[in-house]
């Protein structure tokens, strides 16, 4: 393959944009959704099941779309979860035009979609080793989370605005619309990818055991796995479902809400673009490094009584959460088995999303049980800081790990 930019690598660029393109729409359907419930059906209770059938199902069939990934073309599995999934928003804005979108239509289409992006998101990032030069993985990885970030922001900014002039109905037309134009740029033709490295014939059961396996045999990558879970559900998961509630404890309104969402995306997007541009050699001390700092932050978040102080800090967890995940993710990426590439990728992606839902019921459940919600950000913070600090100490396989790009 020969070197260029990636700004001229015609097949980055198309899996960069339908990928944005794919983000957004998703974002549209899960605010679009989430007003649907509370307005049109009136039960805020109802909300929590549909969310759970849309995140549940891509948590639990994720592993397996890192075997759908290793068999298959991914370009292929992409455009055909894309579309798909584009078509069910069809549906859904059908149903909801004729007044028939009911809480029982919600759950099914709603898990469908959710376990149709088990499969494309495995799928998205084992493609990348394939379409650029190994050298580039950290700055597409960059660019690309990047760019997800700046869609999670847009894509509830553009569905309140459309809901705001044309109801719930417009705003599941623009979702659909958006996620079949992710389609037509993750169409195969347009992503010219290789042929499928893995050709081993066997169940699918079967190469789920060797990925799990592969992943068992490297200290480096149960380690980053285990740095991944502690972040998600130490810090991110616990702070994300306890924004809103300091937020109401304190006194604030809905836009000191987004004002701390907003930071917490504007600070990933700062540190994506840096971590594009500089080259990280010690790859495992900057993820470990990166977590120390976020759950010092994190403490600091649970402890000060201030909104503006609080959307300040929201900016640096954001800001050190990135340097967590993409340097390991890149490294991942880089020195694993391209015939195992999407399992791995998939246990990964497990990690990353995976205990976000057991941290959203923990902390729930001790907040409804009386805790204080400061005192229970404190002390998943403390916790997982002490897994920080030790790893690293005992982690000298991750810690002492240097990339050749």
């Amino acid at each position: 393959m020969e070197q260029q930019s990636l700004f001229r690598n015609r097949t980055f660029l198309f899996l960069f944009i339908g990928s944005f393109l794919a983000l957004i729409g998703y974002s549209m359907f899960f605010m679009t959704t989430t007003w649907f419930v509370i307005s049109d059906l009136g039960s805020a209770s109802s909300l929590g099941i549909i969310l759970i059938a849309i995140t549940v199902p891509r948590i639990l069939m994720m592993a397996f779309g890192g075997v759908l990934a290793d068999k298959f073309k991914k370009t292929t599995i992409m455009f055909s979860t894309s579309s798909i999934q584009g078509v069910l928003l069809v549906i859904i804005f059908l149903l909801n035009n004729a007044n028939q979108l009911t809480f029982l239509y919600l759950i099914i289409l709603g898990c469908i979609f959710g376990t149709l992006d088990a499969f494309s998101g495995p799928a998205g990032t084992s493609l990348i080793p394939k379409i650029v030069q190994k050298n580039q993985i950290k700055q597409a990885n960059a660019m690309i989370q990047g760019l997800g970030q700046i869609g999670f922001i847009i894509g509830p900014i553009i569905s309140g605005s459309v809901m705001e002039f044309g109801g719930v109905t417009s705003g599941y037309l623009a979702s659909s619309i958006i996620v079949l134009l992710s389609a037509f740029f993750m169409f195969p033709p347009f992503l010219k990818e290789g042929p499928v490295v893995n050709t081993i014939k066997q169940t699918p059961f079967k190469d789920l055991i060797d990925g799990f396996s592969y992943v068992k045999a490297s200290r480096f990558l149960m380690t980053g796995i285990l740095i991944l879970i502690t972040l998600n559900f130490f810090a991110f998961g616990a702070i994300s479902i306890a924004i809103p509630i300091l937020v109401e404890t304190y006194g604030g309104t809905p836009i000191n809400l987004s004002y701390i969402e907003v930071a917490l995306g504007i600070g990933m997007i700062v540190s994506t673009a840096i971590i594009g541009i500089i080259k990280i050699r010690r790859r495992g001390l900057t993820s470990i490094a990166g977590l120390i700092a976020t759950l010092i932050v994190a403490i600091a978040f649970s402890q000060i009584p201030n909104l503006y102080v609080l959307t300040a800090l929201a900016f640096l967890i954001g800001f050190t959460m990135t340097f967590v995940f993409i340097p390991f993710f890149t490294s991942a990426q880089e020195d694993t088995d391209p015939r195992i590439m999407g399992r791995v990728m998939s246990i990964v992606f497990l990690a990353m999303n995976g205990f976000d839902p057991l941290a959203y019921a923990s902390v729930t459940l001790l907040v409804s049980r009386g805790f204080d919600i400061q005192l229970v950000i404190l002390s998943f913070s403390i916790v997982g800081f002490i897994i920080a600090i030790t790893i690293l100490w005992r982690g000298e396989t991750f810690r002492d790990y240097k990339s050749n790009y």
